[in-house]
């Protein structure tokens, strides 16, 4: 009996051993996801936000995710600008590498040194921090009780709130934060960041060097159906192109974000699904081919790489701002730009003056009402890469009136509850960011109704 007991002993010695080999040497695409999403979320927040790496791990990784996530060990090196992370720490394991001027990049190759080398020349710090915002960052806050008590309501701002600022004709008249953020806080849009993206391909059509009925878009496209795709098409994202977009588990979008090194490439090699301009599928391969086209049209790599702070960051005062690129230098405009609160606000305003910012016509006169009418395929979203329907009422056109929202309403949203609401009838932005998963069922109209009702 005891040779049988050791026997057993010896076979559960031996299957672990196995079973961690195999996850070391050949680790399932799960692992690798969960990883990288820990590597590059804890890399950014680090060198980006500022913030305490294992608090973010702890709580920006760990606890609203895939069970899988609450296994990830990180480990950070602040001299060589790395976060590498892996299932208990050496399983599955992925590298993010920090860049000056570029936040962090996701290194799915291991290929460190050719990603480090991708950096921009650092920014002066603004001289006008100290004038009203938005010349400076001074606020002057309302100081009616009743835009406090709905700012100071749980239940408005919703659970996980990080920042929330309100715009009103112009100038800041409140704004809250979660513990531990502030208004010098650079917090990351998700998805907001494809509107902004948007912007980007704007101000290249205003320069001539783009044309939303471009088709033909890129080499491989030119020989089969996705021939007839534009540049339009893709801005209302009715490509026709499959593309998953699926945060589960090892889905297209996933996929993209975090094993492969060159994401514009990825996307671009999906086939058509559906006809072009007649079927709507949010992607966001698709807000990734956007930003390598408009990068292309700009000719010059260098050149290309400094244009979001050139063109359109820097007139706008957004200083905060970091856009991040994949491995291969393109800038990841589905899902990565961090900026202040204060900055995601600047933006805001931007639209709702028409992409004019001191006078100055940065996008096309009428490339924001272009932006904001309903795309061919889709009643809820936009032909630029933003939603007129607000979180929630996607399925359900028409809501956010039935709701009491001004018909004018449109929004930039984001993954985990990341909100800027415009209204250009009311004269009003308003900035809600955090981490608040949409299983929680947070829903940021009773927030900007009540608003709305004091601020009129």
């Amino acid at each position: 009996m005891r040779i049988v007991v050791k026997i057993i002993k010896w076979l559960v010695v031996l299957a672990v051993a196995a079973l961690f080999a195999w996850l070391y040497i050949a680790p399932p695409e799960l692992i690798r996801v969960g990883s990288g999403y820990s590597a590059k979320i804890v890399c950014s927040n680090v060198f980006v936000a500022g913030r305490d790496p294992n608090e973010v791990l702890a709580v920006d990784v760990q606890a609203p995710g895939h069970p899988l996530l609450r296994l990830m060990k990180v480990s950070v090196d602040k001299n060589r600008g790395t976060v590498s992370a892996g299932l208990l720490g050496f399983l599955g394991k992925s590298v993010a590498v920090a860049r000056d001027g570029l936040g962090c990049a996701s290194v799915p190759d291991g290929d460190v040194g050719k990603v480090r080398r991708t950096t921009i020349p650092a920014e002066a710090s603004a001289a006008t921090k100290g004038d009203l915002w938005p010349e400076g960052d001074r606020v002057d806050a309302s100081q009616n009780p009743e835009i406090a008590k709905i700012l100071d309501d749980a239940g408005m701002t919703g659970i996980g709130m990080r920042a929330v600022v309100v715009v009103k004709n112009g100038r800041i008249v409140a704004e809250r934060y979660g513990d531990g953020f502030s208004e010098k806080t650079p917090l990351l849009g998700w998805s907001m960041t494809k509107t902004v993206n948007a912007a980007l391909v704007g101000t290249l059509v205003k320069d001539g060097k783009m044309a939303v009925t471009n088709q033909g878009l890129f080499g491989p496209w030119k020989a089969d159906g996705r021939a007839a795709i534009s540049l339009a098409d893709m801005m209302a994202m009715s490509s026709g192109l499959e593309f998953n977009e699926d945060y589960g588990d090892v889905a297209d979008v996933t996929r993209m974000l975090y094993l492969e090194p060159d994401m514009a490439s990825f996307a671009e090699s999906k086939p058509l699904t559906g006809e072009v301009g007649k079927v709507f599928s949010y992607s966001s391969g698709t807000a990734v081919m956007l930003s390598r086209l408009w990068q292309d049209a700009i000719g010059d790599k260098d050149k290309a790489l400094v244009w979001p702070r050139t063109a359109l960051f820097a007139p706008l005062g957004m200083q905060s701002a970091v856009l991040e690129t994949d491995e291969q230098g393109t800038f990841v405009g589905s899902s990565y730009l961090y900026a202040t609160g204060h900055d995601w606000a600047r933006f805001g305003q931007f639209l709702l003056q028409g992409g004019v910012w001191n006078g100055n016509q940065i996008l096309p006169a009428g490339f924001v009402d272009w932006m904001r009418e309903p795309a061919p395929a889709s009643k809820v979203y936009g032909k630029g890469q933003l939603w007129i329907e607000a979180p929630g009422d996607e399925g359900n056109p028409g809501a956010g009136v039935a709701a009491g929202l001004p018909k004018d309403t449109y929004w930039m949203e984001g993954h985990d509850g990341q909100t800027v609401a415009i209204i250009p009838s009311e004269q009003l932005v308003v900035v809600r960011l955090g981490l608040t998963p949409a299983k929680l069922g947070y829903r940021p109209q009773l927030m900007l109704g009540a608003l709305i009702k004091v601020l009129h």
